[in-house]
């Protein structure tokens, strides 16, 4: 998977370009402690190497075509912080053509990019590299009557390699299902113990012990659990506070397995049954979700589906008494957003907000929304949020947040929603935590 990666980003970047990628390196947490170490997401998609301090180098240009500098084996760094492939693991263990020590990085570089007539490298990454680059060119320059002239360009990659990671294959698509899976496994111990009493971290300790239960590497992003008004918080992450009878849980907690992310958002309501309020907010958001399901389709455009959310839930909101006037005028001055203020979709993959274009150029024509086409992976994840101090809702409404979310990917007839298992409606939701 990781060579046809990168063979076909070799054949993107043309003759005698070479492209550099830096990859993760160890974050301090506090004092001398550091968080658990998570590889680039561009870095692992075309290596596969999952240790911090390493560099790739690929290479159209005579010699290596991958390159790989990396930490050395070291009998005592590894008895405190375990194994290290090394130079041969590089090569044996990752395909890599050539291999050395970091620390070598900087003197390997001018016969690595001597002669290239493009250099792909992301400036702003690791500034004593991005010198060291500019500084060669130059040096180059000064002796371009040797016959070596410098680069001609220097590209940022991500150009070339986030169109290659918006467009998922089988395995890919296959890992997020899985993903999706696990979540499914979370996401019901946290409904389970959804009772008054409980608290918002004990249902966050359910789904983290589900997500690495099931071979995980944990959370895909800060799990929120939000009761109540907390629910209105779109990224309340402090998960402290205790459940009472009749608030809503809304829980968007996704796991992160093989670098992919699962991204997944369900509203439980404590003790197991929806106030009548609760429960009409909750049915206008799930038919604000389904209307923009049955608008993914290859062709379509995440603007579409987005509009799809919002022309439900604003006449939702009219019939609830949330807003007052005509829905096509309430929707062209944007009136719904007191409510519902974020978009429907993002991109998912390796990164939660995953990468790649939303809006394509053609010439010098403004830019256009991206039409879907199979294997595009995104969320659909419309909601509404009433705040407790509302001035303008009725007071039974105050205080509830509902989204729903789901993960699909967009196939050659429409999409697959890869969390669909995941019960929805709001009796299939209250049966699950009445279990």
């Amino acid at each position: 998977m990781f060579t046809k990666r990168r063979q076909q980003l070799l054949e993107a970047l043309g003759p005698d370009a070479v492209a550099i990628f830096v990859g993760g390196r160890l974050a301090v947490r506090s004092a001398d402690t550091e968080f658990p170490f998570r590889q680039d997401s561009d870095f692992w998609y075309l290596t596969g190497f999952d240790h911090p301090d390493s560099v790739a180098v690929l290479s159209t240009r005579e010699g290596p075509e991958f390159t790989l500098f990396v930490q050395p084996r070291d009998r005592e760094a590894e008895t405190w912080t375990g194994y290290r492939p090394g130079i041969d693991g590089a090569i044996s263990e990752y395909g890599a053509d050539a291999a050395y020590p970091i620390a070598e990085l900087h003197d390997k570089l001018p016969e690595l990019l001597r002669g290239a007539n493009r250099i792909y490298h992301m400036l702003g990454r690791d500034q004593t590299l991005d010198a060291k680059i500019v500084a060669l060119q130059e040096e180059i320059r000064r002796q371009s009557r040797g016959g070596i002239l410098p680069a001609n360009e220097l590209i940022d990659p991500r150009i070339l390699l986030h169109e290659m990671r918006l467009i998922k294959t089988q395995p890919e698509i296959d890992i997020m299902q899985r993903a999706a899976d696990i979540s499914l496994d979370g996401h019901g111990r946290a409904a389970a113990i959804c009772q008054p009493g409980r608290f918002e971290y004990e249902l966050e300790a359910e789904l983290a012990y589900a997500f690495r239960a099931r071979g995980g590497s944990g959370p895909a992003y800060g799990s929120i659990v939000g009761s109540g008004k907390n629910a209105t918080i779109l990224h309340y992450i402090q998960n402290d506070q205790q459940l009472a009878e009749g608030e809503v849980v809304l829980i968007d907690a996704g796991v992160e397995l093989e670098g992919y992310a699962s991204d997944v958002t369900r509203c439980y309501p404590v003790g197991g049954r929806f106030t009548p309020a609760a429960r009409e907010l909750y049915d206008l958001v799930l038919a604000a979700q389904e209307a923009s399901l049955e608008a993914s389709r290859p062709g379509a455009t995440l603007p579409e589906i987005h509009a799809a959310s919002v022309r439900v839930l604003t006449q939702g909101m009219v019939d609830l008494g949330l807003l007052k006037g005509e829905v096509d005028g309430l929707i062209e001055t944007e009136s719904y957003r007191p409510y519902y203020m974020h978009g429907t979709s993002h991109w998912l993959g390796l990164d939660v907000h995953d990468v790649g274009a939303y809006v394509i150029r053609n010439g010098a024509e403004d830019p256009k929304p991206r039409p879907l086409a199979p294997g595009m992976a995104y969320t659909i994840e419309p909601g509404i949020y009433i705040a407790p101090d509302a001035p303008d809702a009725p007071d039974a409404y105050k205080g509830i947040g509902i989204r729903i979310e789901d993960d699909v990917v967009i196939t050659s007839d429409g999409y697959l929603n890869l969390t669909r298992a995941i019960p929805k409606t709001a009796d299939d939701i209250e049966a699950w935590v009445s279990r």
